[in-house]
């Protein structure tokens, strides 16, 4: 069966992006973004594939993504209205009115990923939105967190829900230069 799988950058106060999205805070870590997109390629977007030289490279693990609306406008804002068009895009709203060739909107995160889940295919990847990780959080089957010693004191929080205890196991950490981590727990 494919997993769900919650794959972001984290600070350690636990936010993921500024009060306005913005995840520029996060410091660049050359020997982090080289393992990681050799692990994932697939999660860097479509758009930087080439410069990052993996415009050939498969997809490893995930075959679909799913983005909340703030996660996807943050593209659209920028020009991109298909961000990870080498995957299986949705994008969860209920008010949002249409999305960019190949991206298909929901308005029910659960139902969805119970039918993904049901389905052949690669695991999938939650890119982004801490209320649509918190509405997905009984589905999540892994988180793969990118710690960063940074601390914001305010911003988008990893899961911006209602307190909904769930429990999960420490798999592996990875260490990388300047203090960051990338640690992966599946639920227990």
């Amino acid at each position: 069966m494919r997993k769900l799988v919650y794959y972001a950058a984290v600070s350690l106060d636990g936010f993921i992006a500024a009060p306005d999205g913005a995840a520029d805070f996060f410091p660049v870590n050359l020997d982090l973004m080289a393992a990681m997109n050799e692990r994932h390629p697939e999660t860097v977007p479509t758009a930087y594939r080439e410069a990052a030289g993996l415009q050939d490279a498969p997809n490893k693990r995930f075959d679909t993504v799913l983005m909340g609306r703030a996660t996807y406008e943050m593209g659209l804002n920028s020009g991109t209205d298909s961000p990870w068009s080498h995957l299986r895009q949705f994008v969860v709203s209920t008010t949002l009115a249409a999305a960019g060739p190949g991206v298909e909107l929901s308005d029910h995160a659960l139902p969805l990923v119970r039918r993904l889940k049901a389905q052949d295919g690669g695991d999938i990847w939650i890119s982004g939105g801490g209320v649509l990780a918190a509405s997905l959080l009984p589905e999540i089957d892994e988180l793969i967190l990118k710690r960063y010693p940074v601390v914001t004191g305010a911003g988008i929080p990893l899961f911006n829900g209602g307190f909904n205890p769930h429990t999960f196991d420490r798999v592996t950490v990875g260490h990388f230069g300047a203090g960051t981590t990338v640690t992966t727990y599946t639920q227990g």
